[in-house]
């Protein structure tokens, strides 16, 4: 009874993870460039079950079986698929229809400068004439920071070439990876890479005037975070019934 009842307890907190992933796929839903994240989870080894000084069997240890010792965490993992583009007729809103990320000059508050890569392409000019993200930070070309006339005219070709007065000025930076487990997520939808990653060149095309919406689906979240709900309620209601059975053995003393 008590193995049973730390079995639904590893339910309880699977089920919770689960549902804490997919509370966080919904908050972003019209987060632009977000990617939706999923959960693993394994089961912990199992064990053989032993009938041990059983008369029936001339008191030899038996295996009869094995026993599940439940469920333990696995890890988060990020779904890259495209979202949807949808149209906004703003200049500088692009948005990556294939591989790759853009690649931003990021600052931290502790003023220390990296790069991040993010599918956001919700973009602006400062006063300056530089191309940043709405937070400020840099977007980068093939020479660096972005940096435009306030006055000329701007487009963008489907490859990221930058034309204002019918002269490319610049080129949009799409950088992509070989393998994304080299991805750590910073943010809701902004990526570093960590240590072991290959940069590759992506196949894509780049799309003015749009911006790539979350891919994960409100729908299919909603369904899966029920399921999810009755599955905790069905470990809660084996604890509770368990409890409750380990209450009426011990008042009974046999225990």
């Amino acid at each position: 009874m008590v193995r049973g009842l730390y079995t639904a307890y590893t339910g309880l907190l699977n089920q919770q993870h689960r549902l804490d992933t997919i509370t966080n796929n919904l908050a972003n839903s019209a987060t632009t460039g977000f990617k939706k994240e999923g959960v693993t989870a394994k089961a912990f080894d199992e064990m053989f079950a032993i009938k041990v000084k059983d008369g029936s069997e001339d008191y030899i240890d038996k295996r009869i079986g094995k026993v599940s010792l439940g469920v333990k965490i696995g890890e988060n993992y990020t779904d890259f698929g495209q979202g949807n583009l949808k149209g906004t007729e703003n200049t500088f809103d692009l948005a990556i229809a294939g591989e790759g990320f853009f690649e931003i000059s990021f600052t931290n508050k502790a003023d220390v400068q990296s790069y991040k890569y993010t599918r956001d392409g919700s973009f602006t000019l400062t006063k300056d004439g530089y191309l940043v993200t709405k937070d400020g930070d840099f977007v980068q070309g093939q020479n660096g920071n972005i940096k435009l006339s306030l006055t000329a005219e701007t487009t963008i070709d489907k490859m990221g070439n930058i034309f204002q007065n019918n002269e490319i000025v610049d080129k949009v930076k799409v950088v992509d990876f070989e393998d994304y487990n080299y991805l750590k997520k910073y943010g809701e939808n902004m990526y570093d890479k960590v240590e072991g990653y290959t940069e590759k060149k992506g196949s894509y095309t780049i799309e003015q005037g749009y911006l790539e919406a979350s891919n994960a689906n409100v729908i299919s979240e909603m369904v899966e975070m029920i399921t999810i709900s009755r599955a905790f309620e069905a470990n809660q209601k084996f604890v509770q019934a368990a409890d409750q059975t380990l209450e009426k053995d011990v008042n009974l003393g046999s225990l």
